[in-house]
Formats: structure tokens, sequence, C-alpha cells
């Protein structure tokens, strides 16, 4: 059986290299190899897939499946089934790297999501997280943590450098559209891809306007990731702008008027500076 980890290193202080904040500011990510130990990841992945079976409601065959649905299975706010996914979640030690790389104060959660990219997985297409986000600010920021070593085969993410700037597609969901328009414009504008492999440890965050995607899982094993998405503390809700921004503020940010803040018992404040 896993011994359960001691919370020491999710709270203590991880050093970003020097000049992590001005490089995600032109890159749109960062990527930071060894920002937690194997033992830690090795501790929690029992549990996220655990919970991620347990809670799991697509059980089509994928040929039965969309593409978004092909492209992994997605549990939302695991925190608020386990105690042990919490500590993750609330981890001190990601939530200030977060907030250091987007240069602010603090970082409250938006959610987490556990993605489970399935042998035979399809790709995720080309998409910026923050069409479904119906925030006023650009200061929001995801942390992908893979739950084993992810070579090219299993599907890692890969991002188009400093795409967070290219306004083109914002208003495109995770779809074979997104996929084939955005891989056009991006080529077309001779975006570099960074797609390389992660090792157990390895986590990476990216801005919520970086156009990311994730090839198919060509492995006989699951792919398996832990996301949290962080918004700045001080950020304020925004009025919807589409059907997908309406139901996240209903799930995630329940009964917050456009204008106030998301200071809402699923949305806590996870880092704050002194």
């Amino acid at each position: 059986m896993t011994p359960h980890p001691p919370p020491d290193e999710l709270n203590q202080t991880f050093l970003l290299p020097g000049g992590s904040a001005e490089a995600v500011e032109a890159t749109g990510f960062a990527r930071l190899d060894g920002a937690l130990s194997p033992n830690l990841i090795k501790a929690y992945e029992p549990e996220i897939t655990r919970k991620v079976v347990e809670l799991n409601t697509m059980h089509l065959p994928l040929e039965q499946r969309d593409t978004y649905n092909k492209a992994f299975l997605q549990v939302e706010n695991l925190w608020q089934h386990s105690e042990m996914v919490r500590e993750l979640v609330f981890s001190r030690r990601l939530a200030r790297i977060a907030a250091e790389l987007l240069g602010v104060s603090g970082v409250r959660l938006y959610h987490d999501q556990a993605l489970f990219k399935e042998a035979g997985g399809g790709i995720t297409p080309w998409h910026a997280d923050q069409y479904y986000w119906p925030v006023d600010s650009d200061r929001t920021i995801t942390v992908w943590i893979p739950l084993q070593d992810t070579p090219a085969e299993l599907g890692p993410l890969e991002f188009a450098v400093g795409s967070h700037r290219f306004e083109f597609g914002r208003d495109l969901g995770i779809s074979d559209d997104s996929e084939s328009k955005l891989q056009t414009a991006l080529d077309s504008q001779g975006f570099r891809i960074n797609g390389r492999p992660y090792r157990l440890g390895d986590v990476s965050y990216h801005l919520g306007w970086t156009f990311h995607r994730a090839g198919q899982n060509l492995s006989a094993a699951t792919r398996r990731v832990m996301t949290i998405i962080y918004i700045d503390a001080d950020c304020r809700v925004a009025a919807p702008t589409n059907k997908q921004q309406r139901h996240d503020l209903a799930t995630w940010m329940p009964g917050v008027e456009p204008g106030r803040l998301p200071d809402t018992p699923l949305n806590p404040i996870l880092y704050r500076a002194n």
C-alpha cells in the first residue's frame, strides 16, 4: 500500500529560475522540471485515479464518442471528494508558483480537473482555456501535472510559443473545427511548437489564452494528468459571452454577479504574498 506522504513538500517554496515571470510573458507557458518529487506524485496518483474511476460518467466506447470525449475522461473538483486530493489542490507551493508567474500578489482556485487520456484516446484539439472562463482578467494560469512519465506516444501537452498574444481563434471551443482552423492559422504565422516529453515530477504552467493541444495516446496505458486552474485573487467575474461561460459561472462561481469578486467557498485564495 502506498504510504500517505507528509504535506511538507506541498507547502515548501519552489525557487523559480530567475526571469521565469518574464519568460512566461514572452512564451505563454513555463516548463518546470522537478517541481514536485516523483515520490510525492507516486503517493497521490492512486487516490486521484481511484476518484476518477469512481466519479467518471463517460462510459461509451471510444468509437462512439465525439472528438471532445475521445480526448480524455474529465473529472472536475476532485478536492471536494477526497481530503487527500484536497492537499494537492490547495498546495501553497503550487499556488505560489502560479502567483509569481502571473506577477500578482495572490491567486484563488477556479477549479481542478483530472484529464485521463485512455489507451487509444484521440487528440486534444488546439484551443485556449479562457474561452470557457467568465473572468475580466488575463491573469489566469493552469498547472498540468502528469502522474507518470509522459513520452510522446502518451500525448504530452504541446504549446504554440507566444500564442497568448494571438487573438485569432479565441472564439473556438475544443472541436475538430478548432483543430483545423488553429493549425492552419498557427502554421501561417510561423508559431514554434513546444511539445517535449515530461518526466515524473515535471509540471507545466500555461496562461489562459495560450493555445495548446495534445496528440493521441498511442500506448496501451492511460495517460493520467491532474490540473489546477488559478485566477488572480483580485480579478472579477465578467458577463458570459457564450453558453460555456454561462455554464462555468453557474458551476464554479455560483451566485456571483458580473463585476463582483468570485469570493465563494469554491474559490478560496490559495496563496497571498505577505
